[in-house]
């Protein structure tokens, strides 16, 4: 499975949000802009999420349809909305 050099620029990206988030709590920053910066870091993992969502979508899922593994390719997305919930 490819996955887009944008997948891997984002998750480069969250790297650098951690570790921003790890050397504030470090330095003992103001707790509101910590948590600033974790939502940052939060929001950019759901975007990981919807990118390979969709990939899994495009590719995967198509691939199963076609293969007549309709009920794996269902159980597998659904599988993600419950873990969400």
């Amino acid at each position: 499975m490819s996955h887009s050099p944008a997948i891997t620029r984002r998750i480069q990206t969250v790297e650098g949000h951690l570790r921003r988030v790890k050397k504030m709590i470090d330095d003992e920053s103001y707790c509101i802009d910590v948590i600033n910066q974790s939502k940052a870091v939060q929001s950019a993992l759901a975007k990981i999420d919807e990118m390979l969502l969709e990939h899994h979508l495009r590719t995967c899922v198509v691939d199963h349809i076609k293969a007549g593994k309709t009920e794996l390719a269902t159980k597998e997305v659904l599988s993600v909305f419950r873990r969400s919930a």
